[in-house]
């Protein structure tokens, strides 16, 4: 450089971002590495020297393109959709801390259901047990299962034993065999249930979490896509339900929705018994609830 020559000062760079997209890079490469193929359905082969997962298979199996994975394990600063970090949390079989860990290094909100709701209070958790021992349930209008008692708990499958993210009443009428197992009008639930989805979407339209959830009900059902094409819509009403319970067989029941604000946000689902023996038979199942339960320590 010569005297009359003047140096040119790059811009400052964001340090915060830099050390968050290289821990997030790092997490991502320690994830990956640490899952064996026979985990996730492939094949090992005799050539594999990569301990775990090579970064094709991951960008495979989150439907994202290799080099973009490869970028981002890299560090490169990429934007990064939370639709595409949900598909990675799935591919690399994070637990619950390990994904909200994902999303905050992504800088990102995490659109699954929360551990802990605004919506659910001490008085709506009181409110469910006070309808013990009937089902009831705490639903927002992505049909999110916010909270329960112990009989709803047991009514259609041990919810208790599904992830946090899985328990969504869409996707476990479409792809959980215990849950749609217990339903007695299969076909008839998924097309009004499709239908109702879709008429509560047009108000949420751009929001990554419904955009997030309805991408995996058409990737992973069938029958949701071919429901969804239909284009029906129809408005939530009360409806009588059949179920079939595998601790206590056929349950009849009233379905009633109670809104707990004035927008259709979160809404408090209960089950009535529509006659004697499904009244008989509830009970049965929340002793069974009970028994489940564990005994208090101390």
């Amino acid at each position: 450089m010569t005297g009359q020559e003047t140096a040119v000062q790059s811009p400052p760079r964001d340090t915060g971002s830099e050390i968050r997209r290289h821990e997030l890079a790092a997490f991502l490469r320690s994830r990956r590495e640490r899952i064996a193929p026979e985990q996730v359905g492939l094949p090992r082969g005799r050539r594999r020297r990569t301990p775990g997962l090579r970064r094709e298979e991951v960008a495979q199996l989150s439907a994202v393109g290799v080099t973009w994975y490869t970028w981002l394990e890299q560090a490169r600063d990429i934007q990064v959709s939370v639709q595409v970090l949900d598909a990675l949390a799935r591919a690399l079989l994070l637990d619950r801390t390990e994904r909200a860990h994902l999303f905050q290094l992504a800088g990102s909100v995490d659109p699954t259901p929360a551990t802990v709701c605004p919506a659910i209070t001490p008085a709506v958790r009181a409110l469910l047990e006070q309808f013990e021992p009937y089902p009831a349930c705490v639903q927002n209008s992505r049909y999110d299962i916010l909270a329960h008692n112990r009989t709803y708990g047991l009514l259609l499958c041990d919810l208790d034993t599904v992830p946090p993210e899985d328990r969504n009443c869409m996707v476990l009428c479409f792809t959980n065999e215990d849950w749609r197992s217990a339903i007695v009008h299969l076909e008839e639930t998924q097309r009004l249930m499709a239908a109702r989805f879709r008429a509560t979407m047009a108000g949420h339209l751009a929001e990554p979490a419904w955009k997030m959830l309805l991408k995996r009900l058409r990737t992973q059902s069938p029958e949701f896509r071919e429901a969804w094409e239909r284009y029906e819509v129809v408005a939530h009403r009360g409806k009588r339900k059949e179920f079939v319970n595998r601790h206590v067989g056929r349950i009849r029941v009233d379905h009633t929705d109670l809104w707990l604000g004035p927008e259709p946000g979160p809404r408090m689902v209960t089950y009535a018994p529509a006659d004697e023996v499904s009244r008989e038979r509830l009970e049965r199942l929340h002793a069974i609830a009970l028994e489940r339960e564990p005994a208090p320590s101390g």
